[in-house]
């Protein structure tokens, strides 16, 4: 099969609205958590949220076509301009029926949806909705306006498995690009569900942090007085290219996509299962899709929301995968720092592997004080300071309700 190679990154995150803010900001331990600006949060539970921050959508689509799009299209969009522009692929001259687009989302343009729903019951339920209602809200809608944008041809449609939906994008782009079905495809997600709504629905089965009077402190992984996520929005994608079409055009090569598992826990809505049955099936997939082995991986993305149930479990599945190698293992959870992005997650955790990769340094898992006493404390926590190694295999665990598993592997890229 062919080898898929990473060219181009994108990102818009509470921490940064390109890549190396995003990454400076992610080695420095920056949080992205404050209140919520977004509405009003008097009746909320939870009133603090890592939102994206001086985001202007017209610095990529003009006034009249940002109003034709919901908030997470729109991210969508300048975390493709800056993937494109970082790619350096030259779109006069490439074959655009061999460009696909998998843009990933787990809940889609819930603004949006909101939105068209007051307004409905505002005038006392007559039908006065907006034409573009339908075409800002559905979950494909941001791959769809990627591809008109560019004239791109190739492959192109949504993936949604919740918070596991942008590693499944990026895993579902390595396998066409191996069957030599693309070129290239361009692959990530994007969220922008810091609502009224999506927050009350999350408080509503207490999944959400509460701990309102600190914010940046809230997201807490591993540590025994965490008591949920806390909500994140934007957008990461990466450029997924075939190995030899990236050299002929003299790309710039970050790493290569080595590797791509998925599985089900099959357990519970909502629930990971208690011994990480789904995320051990899934690492191990990755590991044998890509031909490595335990003892090769360097760096674990864990997907760790900083949910009580949800991080234990995925430590016992880290542990049950790695037993032979935990001690050569950095493991950190960047959700500490930019909050929780739901579909977009394993996107810009993808990010921040192939990062690690390219300079050397593993990210912290900020606000990491004291661990909990069901966490193996053999596990390298990468508790509150980036540390410096070299990172030859990086791997990204991300895991959505409904019992969604899977996780994406990148390696050094050797010729």
């Amino acid at each position: 099969m062919k080898r898929a190679v990473i060219t181009g990154l994108g990102a818009i995150t509470p921490i940064g609205n390109n890549v190396n803010d995003f990454w400076n900001n992610l080695i420095q331990g920056k949080s992205g958590a404050a209140t919520i600006t977004k509405f009003d949060i008097t009746n909320h539970k939870t009133k603090f949220a890592c939102e994206v921050k001086n985001f202007d959508p017209l610095q990529y689509v003009e006034k009249q076509e940002a109003r034709k799009m919901d908030l997470y299209t729109q991210y969508a969009i300048a975390a493709m301009d800056e993937c494109v522009k970082d790619s350096g692929l030259n779109l006069e001259t490439c074959d655009l029926n061999r460009i696909g687009v998998i843009m990933a989302t787990g809940i889609g343009g819930i603004q949006t949806f909101e939105d068209e729903m007051l307004n409905f019951a505002a005038y006392n339920k007559v039908p006065r909705f907006s034409p573009f209602f339908i075409t800002k809200m559905i979950s494909n809608i941001a791959t769809g306006q990627i591809t008109i944008r560019y004239g791109f041809h190739g492959i192109s449609y949504s993936v949604s498995s919740a918070c596991a939906s942008s590693n499944n994008a990026i895993g579902n782009a390595l396998d066409l690009i191996r069957l030599g079905r693309a070129n290239i495809v361009f692959a990530g997600g994007s969220e922008a569900s810091i609502t009224n709504s999506s927050i009350g629905g999350f408080n509503s089965m207490k999944a959400l942090s509460t701990f309102n009077e600190s914010p940046e402190t809230a997201s807490r992984p591993f540590d025994k007085t965490r008591d949920g996520f806390v909500a994140g929005e934007g957008s990461g994608v990466l450029m997924i290219e075939e190995l030899e079409h990236a050299l002929k055009r003299g790309a710039k090569i970050y790493c290569e996509l080595a590797g791509y598992g998925a599985a089900s826990d099959a357990y519970h809505v909502a629930a990971t299962h208690p011994e990480g049955l789904g995320a051990i099936l899934a690492m191990q997939e990755a590991l044998a899709d890509s031909g490595l082995t335990a003892n090769d991986v360097s760096y674990i993305n864990a997907h760790a929301t900083a949910t009580p149930v949800g991080d234990i479990s995925e430590c016992k599945a880290i542990e049950h995968v790695f037993k032979g190698s935990l001690d050569k293992i950095h493991i950190s959870a960047t959700k500490s720092m930019t909050g929780h992005l739901l579909g977009a997650a394993g996107a810009i955790e993808s990010v921040a592997c192939i990062k690690a990769i390219e300079n050397g340094i593993i990210p912290p898992t900020i606000n990491l004080k004291e661990l909990d006493p069901e966490i193996n404390a053999q596990l390298n926590l990468t508790p509150n300071k980036a540390v410096e190694k070299d990172v030859t295999v990086a791997l990204n665990n991300t895991f959505g309700f409904g019992g969604h598993t899977s996780t994406s592997i990148f390696k050094k890229y050797k010729k």
